[in-house]
C-alpha cells in the first residue's frame, strides 16, 4: 500500500541522519567506539532491513554527504546481499527476494543514481551494490531498469566519461557475480543487452579508460553467451571486437582482451577453428614484441589453456574409445597444439632465456620465462612423444652454452618435458643427461644450479629407474654436498631430488635385508638435520623439505639401517625437548619453534612405525611428555603432528599405552572439538581409533567424555562435512574396544547413524557421490562393530529394535546407482555379520530380495577379498535362516 511505503519512506529518512554518524563512527580510530559503531550497524540491519536497505542506498546516493561514509555505505549494502559461504549467501538473497516490490524498487533506484554521480569513489562502489542486487534479481527475469539504464549510460552522447566507465564496471561485476551465485539461466535477451551495452564500450574509437572497462565486461560476460557464441554473425562481431582490442595502446585494455582470448579457449574450444589462424599471430607477435610483460604473460596462458583443454578432450577420446563409443562432434581434439608444434616449441625456448639482469633471483616472481617453462610442460603432456624432437635440439646446442641465460633455459626445457612423453622415449636422454647436470650443480650462476637441481629432482622422482646404476654414487654424494653450503633455494632442491630417490625405494620395501641407500643412510640423515639447522633454514621451506626428506629415508631404510634409526630416535626427542627452551621475542620465533615442533613429531611418527615396541619402549615417556608439552601450544599444524605421532606410539604400544591416557585425554576432547581446524578434528577422530584398537576395554573410563565430543561434532553445523565419515566408523572402534560396556551409548549412537543413512547424493553431481559414499563406509564400519562389540559382550539382544533400520539402509544400498565397490564390500561384510549375531531373530529380514542381490552382486566383482566374505555371509545367512 502507499501509505505504507510513505510510511517507510520516512524512516529511512530518519534513520539516514543517525546512519551519516555511525558511519562515520566505524572509522574512528578508538576501537571502542569502532566497535560500538559496527554493532549498531548490525542491529539496525536486523530489525529492519527493508529500511535499513534505503538508508544506505540514500548515503551512497547523497552528493551531500562525505565520500568516504559514501563508499562505506555502498560496502555495506554490497555485503547485505554478498557472503562467502553458500548457504549464508542464498540465507541473505532469499531474503532481499522476500522485501516488497514498491520499496525495493525504490532502493534499486537510488542505486542506479549513484552510478551517475560526480563523486568517482561513489561511482565505483555504487557499481558493486548494484551488481549484487543484479545477480539476485536478473536469474528471474526482474529488475528490467537496469540492463535498460546501463545501456543508455554507456550509449548516451552527453554522458560523462566516468559514469560509463563506472556502469560497464558494474556490468563487470553483474556477469562475474552471476556466474559465482547458483540460479537459472540467463536469459538470451538480457544477454543480449549485456553484450550490445559492452560491444559499444570497446569501440575503437572509445577512450581507453571505456575501452577496458568494456573488455573486462566481456571476459566475465562470456559465461552466458554460448547462445550468441553459436550464431556465426555474432561470434564473428564478439571475437573481432576482441582481436582489435588486443591492438590497443593501453596495456590494461590489451591485457584484459586477452583474457577474453583465453576465457573463449577454455569456454568455446569448438568455436576456434575459424579465429586460430588470427590468435596464433596475435599471440606470438606479442609475446615476440610487447614490451609490456603483463599482455606477453596472458598472450602465454592463451597456449596454456588451449594445452589443458585438449589434454582434456584427448582423455575423453581415450576413454570413449576404451568403452567402443564414438566422442561427441562438440568435443573432438582438433590438435592445434601438435600443430603449431614447429613454431610454438621455439617461441616458448626463446622466451625462457630472457631473464631480467636485475630480478631478484630469491623472489618468487611471476615472470614470462616461467610461464614459458609452465606452459611448455604442459605441451608435452598434450603432445607427448612428439615434444622430445622439438625440443632436444635446443637443449643439446645451449646446456653448455657460454650464456648463462641459455643455460639455464635449455636445462628448464629439459626438465619441462620429462613429464610429457613415454618414459621408454625419454630414457635414452635421461641417462646421458645425468654427468651433465651433476656438473651444472656446480655452475658459476646460482639460478643454473638451482634449475639442475630442480631438473635432477624431477628425474629422480619420474624417471629414477633410468639413472645408470654406475652413476647413481655421484647422484647421492652431489646432492648431498649441496645440502650445506648452496643458498635455501638450491639446498631445498637438493633435499627434494634425495626425497625423491628414497621414494623411489618404497616399493622395495622388506624385499630384501639392505638396499641401496644404506651405505648412505648415517650421511644423509646427518647431514639433512644439520640442514635443518641452518639459520637461512625457514627460507626456500628448506627446513620442511629437509624434514620431509629425513621421513622419507626412514620409511624406506633396509633392515640393516635399524641400528642408525635406533641412534635417530633419542636425539630427534631430545631436539624436540629442547624447543621448549628456545628464546621468543616475536611471533615469527613464536611461528619458528611451533613449526619445528609439527615437523619433529612427524619424524617420531614415522620412526616409531619403523622399530618394534621393545624399541619404543625406553623412550615412551619421554616422547608422550615432550607431545604433551606440544598440545599445549595453540598451533593446529602442531596438534595435528603431535596427534599423529601418538597415533604411531599408541599402535606399537598397545595395552601399555594406557598409563598415558589420563594425560591426553583433555587434549584429546579438545581436539576432537577444533571444529574450525578440522584437520586436526579428523586426527583426533583417527587417534581415538587407534587407541582404542591399542588398549581395547581399557578405554571405557575415557568414553563418556570422548562419546561425548564425537556426538556434539556431528551435530555441529559449521564442522567440515569430511570429519563426519570418520567420526561415524569411530562408533564402531570405540564398540569393538569396550563390548557390552558400549550399551549406554547404543541407542544415541544408532540414531546418528541412522540419521547420516539418510544422506543421498543426486547422479550428476561426483564430487557430492563421492563424498556420500564415504560417509557410508563409515556408517557401515560403525555398524559393524556395534554389533561385534555387543556380540563380544554377549549383548546382542541390545541391537534387536534398531535392525530393521540396518536392513532399511541395506535396501537402499541394494539399489543405489551411485554405491561404490568399497560400500558394497563394506554392505557384504554387515551382512554377515548381523546374521552371525542375531541371525534366527532376524530371519525376515535376512529372506529380503535386496539382502541376496547385495551378496550377488559382490560375488560378481572378481575382487577375491569380496568373494571370500560373500561366501562366508552367504553361509552364515543359510544358517541363519535354518536355525530353528
Amino acid at each position: 500500500p502507499r501509505e505504507k511505503y510513505r510510511y517507510e519512506a520516512k524512516r529511512s529518512a530518519a534513520m539516514a541522519t543517525e546512519l551519516t554518524n555511525t558511519l562515520q563512527a566505524c572509522q574512528n580510530p578508538d576501537p571502542t567506539i569502532r566497535t560500538q559503531a559496527e554493532q549498531a550497524l548490525k542491529a539496525a540491519e536486523q530489525q529492519d532491513f527493508l529500511n535499513f536497505a534505503g538508508a544506505l542506498a540514500t548515503e551512497l546516493s547523497g552528493e551531500d554527504r562525505p565520500a568516504a561514509v559514501r563508499q562505506l555505505a555502498g560496502i555495506h549494502f554490497k555485503n547485505l546481499l554478498h557472503a562467502k559461504d553458500e548457504a549464508v549467501q542464498t540465507s541473505k538473497h532469499d531474503k532481499w527476494k522476500t522485501l516488497d516490490g514498491e520499496p525495493r524498487a525504490a532502493v534499486k533506484a537510488l542505486l542506479l543514481q549513484a552510478l551517475r554521480s560526480p563523486e568517482q569513489i561513489a561511482r565505483h562502489t555504487a557499481a558493486q551494490a548494484a551488481a549484487e542486487v543484479a545477480a539476485v534479481e536478473l536469474p528471474y527475469s526482474q529488475w528490467p531498469e537496469f540492463l535498460a539504464t546501463l545501456m543508455a549510460n554507456v550509449t548516451g552522447t552527453d554522458t560523462d566519461n566516468g559514469v560509463k566507465i563506472a556502469t560497464l564496471e558494474c556490468l563487470g561485476f553483474a556477469c562475474e557475480r552471476l556466474g559465482e551465485v547458483a540460479g537459472p539461466p540467463i536469459n538470451p535477451e538480457t544477454t543480449d543487452q549485456m553484450l550490445t551495452t559492452i560491444v559499444d564500450g570497446i569501440r575503437a574509437d572509445r577512450p581507453d579508460a571505456i575501452r577496458c572497462a568494456a573488455a573486462n565486461a566481456l571476459r566475465n560476460s562470456l559465461l552466458f553467451t554460448r547462445k550468441n557464441m553459436e550464431t556465426p554473425d555474432e561470434r564473428n562481431m564478439i571475437m573481432q571486437t576482441i582481436c582489435e582490442a588486443t591492438q590497443s595502446k593501453d596495456v590494461n585494455t590489451r591485457v584484459a582482451a586477452f583474457e577474453c582470448i583465453v576465457q573463449i579457449a577454455f569456454q568455446y574450444y569448438d568455436k576456434l577453428q575459424d579465429y586460430m589462424q588470427t590468435i596464433f599471430k596475435l599471440t606470438f607477435d606479442t609475446i615476440r614484441t610487447d614490451k609490456e610483460e603483463a599482455v606477453a604473460l596472458q598472450a602465454i596462458e592463451f597456449w596454456s589453456t588451449l594445452c589443458e583443454e585438449e589434454q582434456e578432450l584427448l582423455d575423453e577420446a581415450a576413454d570413449a574409445a576404451e568403452r567402443g563409443e564414438q566422442v561427441d562432434p562438440d568435443r573432438v581434439c582438433v590438435k592445434y597444439v601438435a600443430a603449431a608444434l614447429e613454431h610454438l616449441a621455439p617461441l616458448l625456448t626463446e622466451t625462457m632465456s630472457q631473464h631480467d639482469d636485475n630480478l631478484d633471483f630469491e623472489e618468487e616472481e611471476w615472470t614470462l620465462a616461467m610461464a614459458a617453462a609452465t606452459c611448455l610442460q604442459l605441451v608435452s603432456e598434450t603432445v607427448e612423444d612428439l615434444v622430445v624432437p622439438a625440443i632436444m635440439p635446443f637443449v643439446k646446442t645451449n646446456i653448455k652454452s657460454d650464456d648463462w641465460k641459455l643455460r639455464e633455459a635449455a636445462t628448464m626445457a629439459f626438465g619441462s618435458i620429462l613429464t610429457g612423453p613415454n618414459p621408454d622415449t625419454i630414457a635414452p636422454y635421461v641417462n646421458q643427461s645425468i654427468p651433465v647436470l651433476l656438473a651444472a650443480l656446480s655452475d658459476q650462476h646460482v639460478m643454473v644450479r638451482d634449475t639442475t637441481a630442480w631438473v635432477i629432482g624431477k628425474i629422480c622422482e619420474m624417471h629414477v629407474r633410468s639413472v645408470p646404476s654406475e652413476v647413481f654414487p655421484s647422484l647421492v654424494n652431489t646432492l648431498t654436498s649441496k645440502l650445506l653450503g648452496e643458498t635455501p633455494r638450491v639446498a631445498s632442491q637438493a633435499c627434494f631430488g634425495l626425497h625423491a630417490i628414497a621414494a623411489a625405494f618404497a616399493d622395495d620395501l622388506n624385499a630384501n635385508d639392505t638396499n641401496a641407500l644404506s651405505s648412505y643412510m648415517a650421511t644423509l640423515l646427518q647431514t639433512l638435520l644439520q640442514v635443518a639447522d641452518r639459520e637461512d633454514a625457514v627460507e626456500g621451506n628448506l627446513r620442511v623439505v629437509a624434514f620431509e626428506a629425513v621421513s622419507m629415508l626412514i620409511q624406506v631404510s633396509a633392515p640393516d639401517a635399524k641400528p642408525i634409526l635406533l641412534q635417530l630416535l633419542p636425539a630427534v626427542i631430545d631436539r624436540l625437548s629442547k624447543t621448549f627452551e628456545m628464546q621468543i621475542l616475536s611471533n615469527d620465533d613464536k611461528e619458528q619453534q611451533e613449526g619445528l615442533q609439527g615437523l619433529l613429531c612427524g619424524v617420531i611418527q614415522v620412526l616409531c612405525l619403523k622399530v618394534l615396541k621393545e624399541d619404543i619402549l625406553p623412550h615412551a615417556d619421554g616422547i608422550m611428555t615432550a607431545i604433551l608439552r606440544v598440545l599445549q601450544t595453540k598451533n593446529a599444524t602442531c596438534h595435528e603432528e603431535a596427534f599423529s605421532a601418538t597415533s604411531a606410539i599408541a599402535d606399537q604400544l598397545e595395552g601399555d599405552f594406557d598409563k598415558y591416557m589420563q594425560a591426553l585425554q583433555p587434549f584429546l576432547v579438545t581436539g576432537l572439538r577444533n571444529y574450525e581446524a578440522y584437520h586436526v578434528c579428523v586426527v583426533a577422530v583417527g587417534l581415538v581409533g587407534d587407541i582404542a584398537r591399542a588398549i581395547e576395554g581399557k578405554l571405557q573410563p575415557y568414553c563418556d567424555d570422548i562419546m561425548s565430543a564425537l556426538l556434539q561434532s556431528l551435530q555441529n553445523q559449521s564442522l567440515h562435512r569430511s570429519v563426519k565419515p570418520p567420526v561415524l566408523s569411530t562408533f564402531g572402534d570405540i564398540a569393538l574396544a569396550i563390548g557390552g560396556a558400549f550399551e549406554p551409548y547404543l541407542q544415541v549412537a544408532l540414531m546418528m547413524l541412522f540419521q547420516a543413512s539418510q544422506t543421498r547424493a543426486p547422479e550428476d553431481d561426483d564430487e557430492l557421490i563421492e563424498y556420500v559414499n564415504s560417509l557410508r563406509e563409515g556408517i557401515l564400519e560403525a555398524y559393524t562393530g556395534i554389533v561385534q562389540g555387543m556380540k563380544d559382550g554377549n549383548k546382542a539382544a541390545a541391537l534387536m529394535p534398531y535392525t530393521e533400520a540396518i536392513f532399511v539402509f541395506l535396501d537402499n544400498l541394494s539399489q543405489d546407482p551411485t554405491r561404490d565397490i568399497e560400500v558394497l564390500s563394506k554392505c557384504c561384510g554387515l551382512i554377515g555379520d548381523v546374521a552371525s549375531t542375531v541371525g534366527p531373530g532376524v530371519k525376515e529380514y535376512l529372506q529380503r530380495p535386496s539382502i541376496a542381490r547385495l551378496l550377488q552382486d559382490g560375488h560378481s566383482t572378481g575382487d577375491e577379498t569380496i568373494m571370500e566374505t560373500c561366501s562366508w555371509a552367504n553361509a552364515v545367512v543359510q544358517q541363519a535362516l535354518q536355525a530353528q
